[in-house]
C-alpha cells in the first residue's frame, strides 16, 4: 500500500494569458484530513476541478493509490471514488432528498427496468442515519437549511463510495450549531477510513479538523506542514508573502458623543426591545447565533423593514426611518451580508457600481457627468486598493475581498455617519480580512460610527469597543469588549440572558 492514496507532481494549467496553475504539488493520506489554504485567486478552485476532472492538466501528473491517472471528465473521477461538496450546494430543489443524493445513478429494477423507489429511499435513508441526520430521505430539498443540504450532499458521496471527499470552504454559510455539527461529521467520516481535502478561509476550521495544511499563493505551491506547526502568523505570513505584525489594527482613538441610540425597537416575530447606543468613532459588534435577529434589527435601522415599536435617535433628535433613502439622508449606509446579490450589479463596471448611490450629484438635467463619475470611482478604488485593470474592469471578475472593497466604496461616495456592516469579512481570504479591517480602523479613525454583524469570535473582540450579544430577538447581554472573553459571549449567546458586569445596562 502506498504512503499517499491521491498525489500531484509538477501540476499546471493554463488559459489564454493566464496561469490558473503553476508547478503545483499535493498528496493525501488515507483516513487523513488535509487543511487547503490560499488567498481567492491562489489556485485552490482550478485545484479542485483538476482532481475532479473538470479541467485536465497541461503539465504535471496525478496518481491514484500509487498509479498513474488521467481523468477526462469528471464521472472519470467519480468512478475512481472523488467527490466534491461545494459552499453553495447544487441541488434539485423540487426533487426529494433520495432523488438528488441518487440522481444519475438511480436504483433500477433489474427486469422492469423502471425506477425502485423503496429500495432508493431505503439505501437513502440508511445514508442519512449513518451521518445522524434528523430528516427523511422523503423530505423536499428545498425545504433543507444550507447545512442540512450540505448533509445530503456527504450522503450522496457516499452512495457513489468515495474514498476522497473534497470539502470548499462548507462552514462559510454555517451557524456555530451547524459548524460543529459539520466538523462532527467530518471527522466521523475521516474515522471510517475517508480521506479529506478541507478547504476553508476559517482559521478554527483548520485548527479544529486538519492533520496536515498545504498552503497556495499565487497558483503556486507553498509548502506542506503539520497543523500543529502552523500558528496564525505563520499561515497568514505564508498566504499573503509578508508577515502581518497585527491582524486587528485597533486604533488608539477619542470615542466621542452619541450619534445614534436604539430604544426598545421590537418588530412582532423578528425581535423585541433591542435598545443600544452608538457614538463618534465606535465600533459596536452585534452578535449572537445566526437567526438571532442581528441583521433583523440593523435592516429596520436602514429602512428595509420598518420596526412596530420603540424610537431611533440620531444626534439627539427623534428619526423615523421609512425607507432606505430616508436611511441615507440622516446619515446611515449599510453593507449588506450577500455581497453578491445584494451589494453589487455583478455585470456593471467598478466604477458604475460605486457612483450608483450617488448619480444624482453627478448629473444635471438628466445628464451625466462622466468625467466627475469615473473621478470620484477612480479616487475610491485607490483609496480602498481595489485590485483590478481599471474601474472599468466587470466587477464579476474581482475577488471576493476586492468585491467586498467595491462595495466599502460605494458606502464611502456619500456623506455618512453611521456605516452598518453585516458579516463584512464572510466568505474573503485571510489577507482580503487584514485589508478590510485595516480599512474598518481607518473609517473609524475619521469619525464614522460604526455598527458591525459579525459571527466571528477573534473579529468581534479584536475590533470592537462594545459587544450587543443577541439571543431569539432580544438582547441578551452587552459587554466593554476590554476584558470581555470570548467563553462569556457564547454564554450569553446560547445560555441565557446575562448582563454585563461592567456597568453597561441596555441604554448604555
Amino acid at each position: 500500500m502506498p504512503e499517499y492514496i491521491l498525489e500531484l507532481e509538477h501540476i499546471t494549467k493554463l488559459f489564454p494569458g493566464v496561469k490558473a496553475l503553476d508547478d503545483v504539488h499535493f498528496n493525501l493520506k488515507e483516513g487523513e484530513i488535509h487543511g487547503l489554504m490560499g488567498e481567492n485567486g491562489a489556485g485552490k478552485s482550478t485545484f479542485i476541478k483538476t482532481i475532479t476532472g473538470v479541467y485536465t492538466p497541461n503539465e504535471g501528473e496525478i496518481r491514484l493509490y500509487g498509479e498513474k491517472v488521467i481523468f477526462s471528465n469528471p464521472l472519470d473521477a467519480q468512478k475512481c471514488g472523488i467527490a466534491a461538496i461545494y459552499q453553495h450546494v447544487t441541488c434539485y430543489p423540487d426533487l426529494t432528498v433520495a432523488e438528488n443524493i441518487f440522481v444519475g445513478h438511480e436504483k433500477i429494477h433489474k427486469f422492469s427496468r423502471k425506477i425502485n423507489w423503496k429500495e432508493m429511499h431505503a439505501q437513502a435513508q440508511d445514508l442519512l442515519d449513518q451521518l445522524d441526520a434528523n430528516f427523511s430521505s422523503k423530505t423536499r430539498m428545498g425545504d433543507l437549511s444550507v447545512a442540512r443540504q450540505q448533509i445530503v450532499e456527504i450522503a450522496k458521496a457516499l452512495s457513489m463510495n468515495a474514498k476522497i471527499i473534497i470539502m470548499d470552504e462548507p462552514t462559510a454559510a454555517l451557524s456555530l450549531h451547524e459548524t460543529g455539527e459539520l466538523y462532527r461529521i467530518t471527522e466521523q467520516l475521516r474515522n471510517d477510513g475517508a480521506s479529506i481535502i478541507f478547504i476553508s478561509h476559517r482559521l478554527e476550521d483548520i485548527y479544529r479538523l486538519a492533520d496536515r495544511v498545504t498552503i497556495f499563493r499565487d497558483a503556486s505551491y507553498i509548502g506542506t506542514w503539520p497543523a500543529s506547526e502552523l500558528d496564525q502568523e505563520k499561515i497568514v505570513s505564508h498566504m499573503v508573502g509578508r508577515p502581518l505584525t497585527k491582524m486587528f489594527p485597533k486604533r488608539d482613538i477619542h470615542i466621542g458623543e452619541e450619534i445614534l441610540k436604539v430604544e426598545n425597537l421590537s418588530r412582532t416575530g423578528y425581535f423585541r426591545d433591542v435598545s443600544f447606543t452608538l457614538h463618534k468613532s465606535e465600533i459596536v459588534a452585534i452578535t449572537g447565533l445566526v437567526g438571532a435577529g442581528r441583521t433583523e434589527v440593523c435592516e429596520s435601522l436602514y429602512g428595509i423593514t420598518r420596526a412596530d415599536a420603540g424610537n431611533i435617535y440620531i444626534a439627539g433628535e427623534k428619526a423615523v426611518i421609512s425607507d432606505p433613502v430616508a436611511a441615507l439622508l440622516h446619515g446611515i449606509g449599510f453593507l449588506p451580508e450577500d455581497r453578491q446579490k445584494q451589494g453589487l450589479i455583478l455585470e456593471w463596471e467598478i466604477g458604475k457600481n460605486i457612483t450608483l448611490p450617488v448619480l444624482e450629484l453627478y448629473s444635471k438635467y438628466g445628464m451625466l457627468n462622466k468625467n466627475e463619475e469615473q473621478e470620484i470611482s477612480n479616487k475610491l478604488a485607490k483609496r480602498l486598493a481595489v485590485k483590478a485593470p481599471n474601474i472599468f474592469s466587470c466587477a464579476s471578475t474581482l475577488s471576493g475581498g476586492n468585491q467586498q472593497k467595491v462595495v466599502f466604496a460605494k458606502l464611502l461616495a456619500r456623506d455618512l455617519k453611521i456605516i452598518i456592516l453585516d458579516e463584512p469579512t464572510k466568505g474573503v481570504d485571510i489577507g482580503a480580512k487584514a485589508a478590510i479591517y485595516e480599512i474598518i480602523g481607518e473609517l473609524a479613525e475619521q469619525g464614522y460610527g460604526i455598527i458591525m454583524i459579525s459571527s466571528e469570535m477573534p473579529e468581534v473582540l479584536g475590533l470592537s469597543d462594545k459587544i450587543v450579544v443577541m439571543k431569539d430577538g432580544h438582547v441578551s447581554a452587552l459587554f466593554t469588549t476590554a476584558g470581555t472573553k470570548q467563553e462569556e459571549i457564547l454564554h450569553a449567546a446560547m445560555v441565557k440572558n446575562v448582563y454585563s458586569s461592567q456597568g453597561l445596562g441596555v441604554d448604555s
